[in-house]
């Protein structure tokens, strides 16, 4: 799954209550992942190949990778739930631990019915971020599945969808800008509750009735 450098390359279809998601390049969710958090909520099945997540309103669910890497690309197809998804972010990320982590982030903010999706984006550098970033996707991300990639370099990191740059967060350091490039990071990914922000900045609470969300 990793190469000699660390990289790590990962295919993942996910949906919420409507796909599956697949590891690529031999992957396997029992071997390369952990379910950190959410109980029952989270689910390996069909030998490995399989991962789901599910939101209630108890609690969501996550997982990680077992390795670190420093610099990569990752890869990930997504189809998004339709309907009334307002309240709820699903995200994949990387980050390292403690509090001067880095951390490079994919969200997606839940919507009403008939409303776009946004694409969240930031970065951390030494436990700073404030580097946020949003987009409106040019599609509807709940009828197929598109690519959304991250490629993480000591010059730069890109944020891509379907293999077209939307963000290039440069190297500035010769400026003084703090750039990721030294901390390891692991992969994680997670579906909760952030009614408190996620959809027209908290004031579209998440509609219950509609749980459980569930990520595969």
């Amino acid at each position: 799954m990793a190469s000699t450098r660390n990289e790590f390359y990962a295919l993942m279809l996910v949906g919420l209550a409507v796909s599956s998601m697949v590891a690529a390049c031999g992957a396997n969710f029992y071997q390369d992942f952990d379910l950190t958090w959410g109980d029952h909520r989270a689910k390996i099945f069909n030998g490995g190949q399989l991962l789901s997540l599910s939101l209630d309103k108890v609690s969501g669910s996550g997982f990680q990778s077992k390795k670190e890497y420093l610099f990569g690309r990752i890869d990930m197809q997504l189809k998004l739930v339709a309907g009334n998804s307002a309240g709820t972010v699903t995200a994949y990320y990387l980050s390292s631990q403690g509090p001067t982590h880095d951390e490079i982030d994919f969200e997606f903010l839940g919507n009403v019915s008939g409303d776009p999706y946004i694409l969240h984006t930031n970065v951390f550098t030494q436990g700073q971020g404030n580097r946020e970033q949003q987009f409106y996707l040019w599609f509807d991300p709940t009828r197929n599945f598109h690519t959304y990639s991250i490629i993480w370099k000591p010059q730069h990191i890109i944020f891509l969808v379907d293999n077209i740059p939307i963000r290039v967060f440069k190297n500035a350091e010769s400026i003084g800008v703090p750039f990721p490039k030294n901390q390891p990071m692991r992969i994680y990914s997670s579906l909760w509750n952030a009614d408190d922000w996620a959809t027209r900045g908290g004031l579209v609470k998440t509609d219950w009735s509609k749980a459980p969300f569930t990520a595969y």
